[in-house]
């Protein structure tokens, strides 16, 4: 009877983030919905609701970052195996010049993305348009969902530089063979 292997508690904790991301993500397509709804009736009824058409859009931007680190651990990122599969037995060192590239690009669009969310708060930026929203708080989803993919990356360069291989997912990946 062979002991089926336990995750290490580091990466049950990094998956759980990676997913609550992922289900942060979907309430927020939800939540999208409901707006788009709101939005129909409130026209239909001749009642105006200032800025539904905005918070529908803040909802967009917050859905999609805060699916990225989901989205990249499940293997749902467009992933240029045609071109690592060529290397063939370089395919190690085109992965982590990839994942390096990853890091460093997530890493800057985190920094930059918790940088413009304390800005905008000490300078009470506001929107735009009709809803006058303070705009840290509609940045706050995507900073949080950058810094979730920068991590997400540096776990993947760790995991590929320690295993030798990363932790994304392949169902992807194999199901378009089938197709």
């Amino acid at each position: 009877m062979t002991a089926i292997p336990r995750k290490h508690a580091v990466r049950r904790v990094l998956d759980l983030l990676y997913d609550a991301g992922g289900v942060a993500a979907a309430i927020c397509l939800v939540a999208i919905l409901l707006v788009i709804v709101a939005q129909m009736a409130t026209r239909w009824m001749n009642i105006s609701i200032p800025g539904l058409s905005e918070y529908a859009g803040y909802l967009m931007a917050s859905a999609s970052f805060l699916a990225f680190a989901h989205a990249l651990n499940r293997g749902a990122h467009i992933r240029v195996n045609l071109f690592l599969t060529a290397l063939g037995e370089r395919r190690f060192w085109g992965e982590l010049a990839c994942m390096a590239v990853g890091v460093a690009a997530s890493s800057y669009l985190a920094w930059y993305a918790v940088r413009l969310v304390y800005w905008s708060r000490k300078l009470n930026d506001l929107s735009q348009g009709q809803d006058a929203t303070p705009m840290w708080i509609v940045q706050t989803p995507m900073a949080v969902g950058a810094v979730l993919l920068a991590i997400c990356f540096v776990d993947n360069l760790i995991t590929l530089l320690l295993t030798r291989h990363d932790n994304i997912g392949s169902d992807f990946v194999e199901q378009s063979h089938g197709e």
